[in-house]
């Protein structure tokens, strides 16, 4: 359940079991034991964990599964609560106890498998989680709560996994973290980000390298120029920056002020005009006015990200923020995301019809009957646009096309091949 993050400890944990010779089973319906990786992050998250993992127990009552077990954030969070509240779990772990997961599921941890991988995304693209926990202090955020402070992983160690994915056939990587921005802080006592993914980069069989959770405060200005030059960059920025108003910016502990926000945003587009910056945003923040609101709503419109999220505040225990408690009504949370959404999805209907006429890049991820559905260097697995390419199911999944753009909607894109791109070249 929950983020990329948990999506590669999934993995991980899967590729122990199997090379430990436990049976991965490939349906629930064929599965004598069953794990659920839990998240915490917020409210909506939590339920749906918490509804998944009930209806495991009610499988095991009715003799459909022999064990239930739970793992990551959300027992991290409330394992003691949950213990009480659920007591047909016959084990709860936290975010840091693989090696003891392993062994109650009659496996040993494999410290020479350190990198190995059952890979859970299609096989051409893989997330690469290149630290774990947070030092940030944002007032709404219990992921420090959940797991810790910032812990980079070796540059080597990192490299080696690339190498195993690049033999795997993995020819995108998306770098992810609680915070990229701060890799190699408390391993190296600098910002050591651009030296890493220029090296991962440079990986052979690796094409695309896509860039994540950016911490907006003190990023490292040399990344653009990186980004600008180095062909196996994606030119794609995610840097959530969840609030404009300085008033919310304090409150929230975020280190950074509009004025800030708005000169690296201006830095990005001016040293790599052809990027696309994703960010996310946090409406209903608990002193968060109309005023403040207006105020994001305008930035919005100003700046024109090419995409955009929107979450609404949720209250979480244990964090700086609950103690100014929820006041503003869920339905007017509600309200002022549809807003932002409504006036994000005319900007994002805008710069897709820019882009008819145009050839791009495109990597095929998927075939739906006689479609092939596929995405640009703008945009990451899952999240972002899509590229429907009409071609009869001839494409093959996890290889690149010259995709000619014959039309545009609101979030995705039609297009038709102009020519199969062999080998790499730059976007």
């Amino acid at each position: 359940m929950g983020c990329a993050k948990n999506v590669v400890d999934s993995e991980k944990l899967l590729a122990q079991l199997q090379l430990s010779g436990v049976d991965i089973a490939p349906t629930l319906e064929e599965a004598d034991i069953a794990l659920i990786n839990t998240c915490g992050f917020i409210t909506a998250a939590k339920e749906e964990s918490l509804d998944v993992l009930i209806s495991l127990v009610n499988r095991k009552a009715t003799g459909k599964l022999r064990k239930v077990y739970a793992m990551g954030c959300l027992t991290e969070r409330y394992r003691k609560e949950l213990r009480k509240e659920i007591p047909e779990v016959d084990a709860f772990f936290g975010t840091h106890e693989l090696p003891e997961i392993l062994e109650r599921l009659g496996a040993t941890y494999q410290y020479e498998l350190l990198g190995e991988r059952l890979l859970t995304t299609p096989t051409h693209s893989a997330y690469l989680k290149i630290s774990e926990g947070c030092d940030h202090p944002c007032s709404f955020c219990a992921i420090p709560i959940m797991r810790g402070g910032l812990v980079s992983r070796p540059k080597e160690q990192l490299l080696q996994e690339v190498h195993l994915l690049a033999e795997k056939g993995v020819k995108e990587v998306v770098v992810i973290a609680q915070d990229t921005t701060s890799y190699g802080l408390d391993l190296y006592g600098r910002r050591a980000l651009p030296q890493l993914l220029e090296r991962i980069a440079d990986v052979q069989g690796i094409e695309w390298v896509r860039l994540m959770y950016a911490y907006p405060a003190k990023f490292p200005l040399e990344m653009l120029d990186l980004i600008g030059r180095h062909p196996k960059l994606c030119k794609y920025l995610d840097i959530p920056i969840q609030h404009v108003s300085d008033r919310i910016l304090k409150s929230m502990r975020r280190g950074s002020s509009q004025r800030a926000v708005r000169m690296l945003l201006e830095t990005v587009r001016e040293r790599v005009p052809e990027i696309a910056v994703r960010t996310t945003l946090i409406v209903g923040y608990p002193t968060e006015t109309h005023e403040d609101f207006d105020e994001l709503l305008r930035f919005v419109q100003a700046f024109r990200f090419e995409r955009l999220g929107v979450f609404t505040y949720s209250r979480e225990d244990g964090t700086a923020a609950w103690e100014l408690g929820d006041p503003v009504p869920q339905q007017e949370k509600e309200r002022r995301k549809a807003v932002l959404m409504e006036l994000q999805q005319e900007i994002s209907e805008r710069k897709n019809e820019e882009l008819v006429g145009t050839t791009q890049r495109v990597i095929i991820d998927r075939q739906e009957q006689e479609v092939s559905s596929g995405r640009t260097q703008w945009d990451a697995p899952e999240i972002d646009n899509e590229v429907l390419v009409h071609d009869g199911g001839t494409l093959n999944a996890g290889e690149f096309y010259d995709v000619e753009i014959v039309g545009s909607y609101e979030y995705d894109l039609e297009g038709r091949v102009h020519m199969r791109r062999q080998g790499r070249k730059s976007s």
